[in-house]
């Protein structure tokens, strides 16, 4: 079963019927936001107290309004950085959606733009991604540190929002399951789902799909898990980044498996574009890891206690 609104929940859960038109997806990217932009607060705070960031320099103006610079710890600007990526990853997690689906889209343009599903995960991931590097740069902030920092919390922002996918029944759902492969230990919902009352207005038969964002949830928890374990790391700047590529690569390559996506003839290569840019992650992460995996002669020791 699946609860596109608030609405939706209020009447399964209690049985009264109110009109809240809040989308369930939206509501938990919402959350996402809040939790890993509060995530981010903290780790950006904990590498500031440790001299690994520097404060920011912001464009002011002075009273006589003229152009001035002014510095702020790293974790003041959580609040601006999150808005710029979050407009950017729905434009780009719309545009890669659009890009992938480009028959629907000249077929009946205006409805693909707005809506209410059709969203690229990797899209808004790559989008969100440059418009934060663009901050980072425009603000001053040391590069990989940030990165760094930003890394457990992406991956723990994710794992949220596919619970909205999950709740919502947004179409991220996978091919049809094989019920003869489900181990009699497992219950049925955790092997296949049909998604009733889904927000794309899908019929899914019987036995149904695999439930891939609940998957996903589960393995992007683990992912936010490891990262946050190795986030005190003694390696260079920019090697946590490099796991969290490798490991939201290694994520989204498994799933892929077992989801219906369009497929690409990209230089005799068959693929999705998913698993296009899951390989390009997964190679670059590995070489990230690799080459920054010595801790550098001028990197701050990483052992001070964290506030």
């Amino acid at each position: 079963m699946a609860f596109p609104y608030l609405t939706d929940v209020v009447h399964s859960l209690f049985g009264i019927s109110l009109p809240l038109p809040m989308p369930m997806f939206g509501l938990f990217v919402a959350i996402a936001m809040l939790v890993a932009a509060y995530a981010l607060k903290r780790e950006l705070q904990r590498k500031h107290s440790n001299g690994q960031i520097s404060n920011a320099r912001m464009k002011s103006k002075n009273e006589k309004g003229v152009s001035t610079f002014i510095e702020v710890p790293p974790q003041e600007i959580v609040a601006d950085l999150s808005f710029v990526v979050m407009l950017a990853g729905i434009a780009g997690a719309r545009l890669f959606h659009i890009l992938e689906h480009t028959d629907e889209f000249m077929a009946s343009p205006w409805a693909m733009i707005f809506t209410t599903s059709g969203l690229s995960i990797f899209g808004g991931l790559i989008a969100g991604t440059l418009a934060g590097l663009y901050c980072v740069r425009r603000w001053q902030l040391a590069l990989r540190p940030t990165l760094d920092a930003a890394a457990p919390t992406m991956m723990l922002g994710y794992a949220i929002g596919r619970i909205g996918c999950q709740v919502s029944g947004d179409g991220d759902w996978g091919s049809v399951a094989n019920l003869a492969l489900k181990p009699d230990w497992l219950p049925l919902w955790t092997w296949a789902q049909t998604y009733d009352n889904n927000i794309v207005g899908a019929i899914i038969a019987a036995p149904g799909v695999y439930p891939t964002p609940l998957y996903e949830v589960l393995m992007s928890m683990a992912c936010f898990v490891l990262l946050w374990a190795f986030r005190k790391n003694p390696f260079q700047a920019g090697w946590l980044f490099s796991m969290y590529m490798l490991l939201a690569g290694v994520e989204r390559l498994l799933i892929e498996k077992i989801r219906i996506n369009p497929v690409f003839d990209i230089l005799g290569i068959h693929a999705t574009q998913a698993e296009f840019i899951s390989g390009a992650l997964i190679a670059a992460g590995l070489t990230g890891m690799l080459v920054l995996r010595k801790r550098s002669p001028a990197m701050p020791q990483t052992g001070a206690k964290a506030k």
